[in-house]
Parts: C-alpha cells; structure tokens; sequence
C-alpha cells in the first residue's frame, strides 16, 4: 500500500530542488476550489518557499469561488510563506468578449478564453515575483483525455501531480488535511455559466476515465460491459481528439540534420 505522506513530501522535496536549482524566489498556483489545485498549493506551500495563490473568479458560481477563498483562508491559517492574490477577471472578459463577439464565435472558444486569462494573471504574478507557474492538471487530464485548454491551464513550468491519477490525488489530499467541502465537491473547471461538472461535459466520472485509462494501458483486456465500452470509447475518442495538447507542437525540418 503506497505511502501518502511520503509520496507528499517526495513531491514537495521536488518542487523545492528544481526552484533551487534554477534560482526561482517564488511559486504562483491558482486555486480553483477544486482539489487538484488545493492539492498542489498545498505542497508548494510545504516547501517553505514564497507561495502566491491567485484566485480569479469570472462570473464565478458563489459555491466554487466560497471553496476557493476558504483554501486560501486555510493556507494563509498554516503556512507563513503564503501569499494571497484575489483578481476578478470577469469585467475584462466581458469587454473581450463584447470585442470578439463581432465576428462568429463559438461558446467553446470563448469557454477557453477564461482560462487563457487567467494564464495570462498567473504570468504576470510569477514575472513580477522572479516565481514559476505551479500548474495544476493530473494524469488522467494531462495524459490520458487532454481535458484541459492549450495556453490556459495548460501553460505552466511546472507539473507536481501529473503523473498522478485523480484518485491519487484525493489520496493525498486527504493526507494533507485539505478542507472537506473541497475533497466533496463535485469536480468542475469552472469555465461555464451553467455550473456544469467535469462529468457532465466528459459523460464519465474520473474513477471511469481512470480505469479505462489504465485498461488502454494493460497488455490484458478482460470481457468488458455495456457500460466499459461507453468509457472505454469516451476515453479513445477523447484521448485521439486531444492528441495534439498532449504531443510536443509539430515543427517543419529544414535542417534535419541539425
């Protein structure tokens, strides 16, 4: 049986080493209300280096952004190296989107647009503070389906929890004592209006998405269900639809051999 709390520390002697080695004076998460994000500030904030947690709500649903500022207000409670910066970013969306919206645009694009924003506060704080962004995503998002936006979420210098499986990450967050609102919440990106969660827009909870991921990955494949086949082919269709987030960006050679 895995040690939480070791594999914790493990991750937080990680953060802090490459910080030290690259001479990084600050580490810049945002904190979503979410567990992954609470998770990773959690172990920035263990690594005793200044830790800036931004939260930066966009029209945000009252009961995501109360999560977020209570694991702030936990944080700040327990950690002395902790930062807090609380950006509302919906008037500037607003105005972007009042801009765009002139030509077509679709929900989508402008669902995508929130994160990128935010990306671009996260940049700011960490380029003004000699810092690092601290991304957020684990594996079944970052690996497994891409469920995430390329240059939102997506843009950070580091990954502490990537290659650990959502349920790993609730693990570990129950080791760290993150609040229990959090650890119960339904799982959501926050990016849209009507409050959908990660299930509702995948069509499979991160237990199913999880054990497709790691079926796909087993040299056996047993007989599988009715059900087992819906998520085995929500995670294939996912996985391939997503293949260019997760893959290095396509480059054309002129000097191959260079």
């Amino acid at each position: 049986m895995r040690n939480w709390n070791e594999l914790a520390k493990d991750i937080t002697s990680w953060i802090k080493d490459y910080a030290g080695e690259q001479n990084i004076l600050s580490l810049v998460v945002g904190v979503s209300g979410g567990v992954d994000s609470a998770v990773v500030s959690t172990l920035c904030a263990r690594s005793g280096i200044r830790t800036i947690v931004l939260n930066m709500p966009i029209h945000q649903k009252s009961q995501q952004d109360n999560l977020s500022i209570q694991h702030i207000s936990w944080l700040k409670d327990n950690f002395g190296n902790v930062e807090e910066r609380s950006f509302d970013l919906s008037e500037i969306y607003d105005v972007f989107v009042k801009t765009i919206s002139k030509h077509e645009v679709s929900d989508l694009a402008l669902t995508n647009t929130r994160a990128r924003l935010r990306m671009t506060a996260l940049y700011a704080t960490a380029g003004s503070n000699g810092g690092i962004v601290v991304g957020t995503g684990n594996k079944v998002e970052d690996f497994g389906i891409g469920f995430y936006t390329k240059y939102g979420d997506g843009g950070v210098d580091i990954s502490p929890i990537a290659d650990l499986y959502k349920s790993d990450v609730y693990e570990i967050g129950e080791e760290l004592g993150i609040i229990r609102g959090i650890l119960d919440a339904a799982p959501t990106d926050g990016l849209w209006n009507d409050g959908r969660t990660d299930e509702d827009q995948i069509g499979a909870s991160y237990d199913e998405i999880e054990w497709a991921m790691r079926e796909s990955l087993s040299s056996k494949r047993a007989n599988l269900s009715e059900r087992e086949r819906e998520v085995m082919e929500i995670y294939q269709r996912l996985n391939k639809t997503n293949l260019h987030k997760m893959k290095p960006i396509p480059v054309f050679k002129l000097y191959q051999d260079e």
